[in-house]
Order: C-alpha cells, then sequence, then structure tokens
C-alpha cells in the first residue's frame, strides 16, 4: 500500500513577496504570508508545485429585479471570492490541457467563499484548505495525462504555460456609497413603463451595483489589487405575435459604477423605447426567405464584429483526451488562416484595452490587468485585410504564438483561461455616407432585380433567449448549413423598398454566415457606433449566464454585403394565453 503523503513545508518567505505590500491589508498579508508557505511545499511521491496562484475577489453587490411597477427582490449583500490554482511539473508538461485538468472527486473540505472578517487566522485556514484541494486536483490530474499520453500521440508539442514578467500593483480600496432604497426605486419606476404595452407579456428591470477589489498574488512575484466594479440596468421584455411566435428583446445600460449611469430620465427614453420596438415586432409580418444584398447599420455592424470576429480571435488549445472517448472542444474559424484575407484590403482591426474614452465616449472595454496578471497593450489583429495575430493567454495554443497577450481575461476549460477582448477598433479606410450606402443597398437589388434589400438594425447579442431556446437555435442552425459556429438571431430587420420605405419583419436567422463572408464586405459607412457590452463565457454572451462577466467595447462602422442569405426561423410555436390579461395601469385599451 503506497504511504499516504505528508506535506514538508519549507518555510522560508520570498523577500519580494512583502517589500513593498500594504500591511494594512490583512487580505494581501493573509495571501501573500499563506502563499509563501505553500510555494516551497515538498509532497512525498507526487510532483512538486511549481506555480502557486492565490486570487480573492472581494465585493460589495446591490442587486435589485421589479415587474410591472412591482418589486421581486432586493439584496445587498457582500462576499469574498476565492481562487487558487496550483500547477505542478513544470512550464513545459503540466497538469493542465486534460480534458480533466478541472475534475477533482475527492472530499471538499474548503469553502467556496472566504470569512468578511478581516480576521487573519481564519482568512489562512481557508486559503489552506483550498490550497490542499488544489493540489490533489493538480496531482490527480498530472497523472491522468501521462496515462492518457501513452495512448495518444499528439501532433506538436507546446508547453504548457508561458512565462511573463511579474507585475505589482497594490492601489488603494475604495467604496462608493449606494443607496439601496434609491436605486431601488428607480428600478421599480422603471418597470412600471411596461404598464403602457398591454402587447408585452412579460418584463422585467434589473439593477445590480458589483463593487470589487480583485487581488492577485502567485509564486512568480506577481502582487496586484485593483478594483473591478460595474453597475447596469438590464432591461428584458417578451411578446407574442398573433400566430403565436415569441418575440423579444433587451437593453442594456452600463458602466464602471453608478456614477456613469445614464440619469432616470434616459433610462426611461430607453425603456419605453425597448417596450415599442417589441410591440412593432409583434405585429410585424414574418419574414420570408432572402438572398441578395444586406446593410448592416454601425451598432449590429459591431455586435456582428463582436460575435463573428471577435469569438474566433480567442485561440483555445485542444487538450488531451481520454482514447476512444469524445471531446468537448469547439476549434476557431481562424484557428489556420494566419496570413490570410479575412476582411477587404481597406480593413484594419485592433484591439486597444489601452484606451479610456473615443470621441467623448467612456469605453467600456478598458482594463489594466487579465486575470493572468498580464498588462494588456495595443494589438494589431487584422492589417489591410490580412490577419496577423490572436487573443491570447498564459496557455499557448499554436506555433508561433506561444506568448500572452494579456487577453486571458474569463474563466475558460482544462485549467486554462479564456481569452477576450477589450476595446475592438474595426476601421475602414474607405468609407461611404450612411445615406449614400443605403442608397448603394437599392442600387444593387435593382441590379439583381430584387424587390427590396434588406437592413439589419440589432442583433440579439448579448442574447436574451432562454438557454432552451439558445439551445434549439443553434442545433437549428447547424442543421440548415449555417457558419462554423451559429451566429446569433437579427431582432431588428426591415425590408428597404425603392424610395427608401422601410417595413419592420420578424423571424429571420442567418444561414450560411461565417467568418469567409467578412473579405467579401463591399463597403462600409463613414459613421461608427460604439457598442459597450457585459461579455461573458457562455455561447452568444448569454444574459445572465454563469458567475463571470468581463466588460467589452467594440467600435466599427456600418457595413453592406452584396450578398447574404437569411430565412424563417422554423420552429414550434406556443399557442397564445386563452384567458384574457387583467387591465393594465395606465394601458390603452
Amino acid at each position: 500500500m503506497t504511504p499516504p503523503a505528508r506535506l514538508i513545508p519549507v518555510l522560508i518567505l520570498p523577500l519580494f513577496l512583502l517589500r513593498g505590500a500594504d500591511e494594512s491589508d490583512v487580505i494581501l498579508k493573509a495571501m501573500q504570508d499563506e502563499l509563501a508557505r505553500s510555494s516551497s511545499l515538498r509532497v512525498v511521491n507526487l510532483d512538486a508545485p511549481y506555480y502557486v496562484e492565490y486570487r480573492v475577489e472581494d465585493a460589495t453587490v446591490l442587486s435589485v429585479n421589479a415587474t410591472l411597477g412591482g418589486l421581486l427582490n432586493s439584496t445587498q449583500s457582500e462576499m469574498r471570492i476565492p481562487g487558487v490554482r496550483i500547477r505542478v511539473g513544470d512550464y513545459k508538461f503540466d497538469n493542465t490541457d486534460h480534458v480533466y485538468s478541472d475534475f477533482y472527486g475527492g472530499t471538499r473540505y474548503d469553502s467556496d467563499r472566504l470569512p468578511l472578517e478581516n480576521d487573519y487566522v481564519s482568512l489562512r485556514q481557508a486559503l489552506w484548505l483550498s490550497t490542499d484541494r488544489a493540489y490533489k486536483a493538480a496531482s490527480e490530474a498530472i497523472a491522468r495525462k501521462r496515462a492518457a499520453l501513452k495512448s495518444v500521440n499528439l501532433p506538436e508539442q507546446l508547453p504548457d504555460f508561458s512565462k511573463i514578467e511579474p507585475a505589482r500593483s497594490v492601489q488603494p480600496v475604495r467604496r462608493i456609497n449606494v443607496n439601496e432604497g434609491q436605486w431601488t426605486n428607480r428600478t421599480v419606476r422603471l418597470s412600471e413603463i411596461f404598464e403602457n404595452y398591454p402587447r408585452i407579456l412579460s418584463s422585467g428591470v434589473e439593477f445590480q451595483s458589483i463593487q470589487s477589489t480583485d487581488y492577485l498574488v502567485t509564486s512568480e512575484g506577481t502582487v496586484l489589487r485593483y478594483p473591478e466594479n460595474l453597475a447596469y440596468f438590464r432591461v428584458r421584455a417578451l411578446a407574442q405575435a398573433p400566430d403565436g411566435t415569441p418575440v423579444r428583446d433587451a437593453a442594456v445600460f452600463q458602466a464602471f459604477d453608478i456614477n456613469g449611469l445614464p440619469s432616470e430620465t434616459e433610462l426611461r427614453r430607453g425603456v419605453a423605447a425597448l417596450a415599442a420596438d417589441i410591440t412593432a415586432l409583434s405585429e410585424a409580418p414574418q419574414g420570408d426567405a432572402y438572398d441578395g444584398p444586406v446593410l448592416f447599420e454601425a451598432q449590429a455592424a459591431a455586435q456582428l464584429f463582436a460575435q463573428l470576429l471577435g469569438d474566433n480571435l480567442k485561440i483555445t488549445r485542444k487538450p488531451v483526451a481520454e482514447p476512444g472517448r469524445p471531446l468537448p472542444y469547439s476549434e476557431s474559424e481562424l484557428e489556420n488562416r494566419i496570413g490570410s484575407r479575412i476582411l477587404p484590403e481597406w480593413m484594419d482591426v485592433v484591439d486597444d484595452p489601452t484606451q479610456t474614452e473615443w470621441r467623448g465616449h467612456t469605453l467600456f472595454g478598458n482594463y489594466q490587468f487579465d486575470m493572468e496578471g498580464v498588462s494588456p497593450k495595443p494589438l494589431t489583429l487584422v492589417e489591410k485585410g490580412v490577419l496577423k495575430s490572436f487573443l491570447l493567454t498564459r496557455t499557448p495554443a499554436l506555433k508561433s504564438f506561444e506568448n500572452s497577450n494579456g487577453r486571458g481575461r474569463m474563466p475558460g476549460s482544462y485549467g486554462a483561461r479564456s481569452a477576450g477582448f477589450g476595446n475592438l477598433f474595426v476601421r475602414a479606410a474607405q468609407t461611404t455616407p450612411s445615406a449614400d450606402l443605403k442608397k448603394k443597398l437599392l442600387d444593387l437589388c435593382k441590379q439583381r432585380n430584387r424587390p427590396y434589400g434588406l437592413l439589419v438594425r440589432k442583433l440579439d447579442y448579448p442574447s436574451s433567449a432562454s438557454v432552451d431556446e439558445l439551445r434549439r437555435i443553434a442545433a437549428a442552425m447547424s442543421q440548415s448549413g449555417g457558419g462554423t459556429r451559429p451566429v446569433s438571431l437579427p431582432i431588428q430587420v426591415y425590408r428597404v423598398y425603392p424610395g427608401g420605405k422601410e417595413e419592420l419583419i420578424r423571424g429571420m436567422r442567418f444561414r450560411g454566415l461565417s467568418t469567409r463572408s467578412l473579405k467579401d464586405i463591399l463597403a462600409a459607412s463613414d459613421e461608427n457606433a460604439v457598442y459597450d457590452f457585459i461579455d461573458n463565457p457562455a455561447p452568444f454572451a448569454l444574459m445572465g449566464a454563469g458567475a463571470f462577466v468581463t466588460n467589452a467595447s467594440v467600435i466599427a462602422p456600418g457595413i453592406l454585403f452584396e450578398e447574404l442569405e437569411l430565412e424563417p426561423v422554423q420552429q414550434e410555436v406556443p399557442k397564445p394565453p386563452i384567458v384574457p390579461p387583467p387591465p393594465l395601469s395606465g394601458a390603452t385599451q
């Protein structure tokens, strides 16, 4: 019988971890002291840790939900969320990049929360228990990986982790006073607006203020403490067309903190506009199959670039799998296209998280450090239409792209982080006035003998669909010849007739739209839109999915395609309610 593992601590405190830190911060001190102990652990019969990471999110959260003037809940809470990661082996070969790298099947003694009190002893104890579990999981994972590699040949050998220069930044801890009653009342008042729109079946307004101080200390010498705040109003509503087809839409107003949110007057205008749009959509005719010119206005173009281009620039590494077992992995459409033209020659794409504003607009995608402690720099992704680089984390995914560029922004799979962009600038050297671009759409329709063209004003991205609906959409699009990765549904689509008349239609989806379609962009507008949104690791950046979100912006012009294909969404639809609704206060009968 194998003797039990014994922890043999070597108590040497690295001075570089302690020098210059904020000694008054109990959380930081507990993290550093426990890290100093854990980094030098040696365990009999097990691989030694070569990398130890402690992360803590110390957050104060106010969350309010209301519908039709009724308060659903109002909660103010504090939480401290720990994250401990241990890598055993070395930078070339460790416990990550295996299909079970994130799996731990043993008894768990640690909690997913740290004590709220600044008690040094209890914080150290909690971190120790998390370290113990993380070490056990890492040791099991590297053993499984070695066993799997006895039966699997890898096409190329990449290191499992890249080295970086340690970062040190201990910034002040600040909190803004958030009046719970004031923001609760505002949320309730905004939800009352839907009382004036009886065609809407369900609606809700959600307010959330997250004030967080993020901590990161690693055995490499990184010591970070910095703010990560977010405040938003998320408004969602659903109606039904006469044939029973559900129609929905959402609006999100976000900022880094409550002081950056729009005034209540502006919010009311935004909520009323959303309610009017959904009402109009419920009364619009069903769209027909279409193959022809399509114009994306700037906001819709920014949403398209965020998903179609941005998501495919996030390169992930295919993990080692157990022989004969299916592998849940989806590769990027752009993975093997470095040096290829993916956009017109007159278009560039740059991700620049260091920018804080653009033409007076505060950019939501600004950040100082990614989740791996790497500070980002401006990155040219596409130059003159040619793909030059990817969004990279510290987990090498391709040869020649083995170093992080500071884009490890979200939790990932198989022991790695997931990449994300900050401020994605899509720039066109050749532009056309927006009015002329619409005229060009109609000219193309005339040349191709089409009775109308299509104009897309808004996509469902991030998606406000339910999880079940999202699954049905993705499955249906894959079966109908869609791109490698399904694209979000267009919510606001208009037929544009000769003379400029616009007619709203509903129930459409793209067919065959993929990254390969982008090189066929015919023209771009001289007007750009800034699209700020809350990103997350879920498909279609599904609203409310997962426990982790991050901030992003896309700055893009409107774009014209000479030919795209759209088709009606074919799905079973629920029957409209058979019981008449009660009268709504203020509703027009």
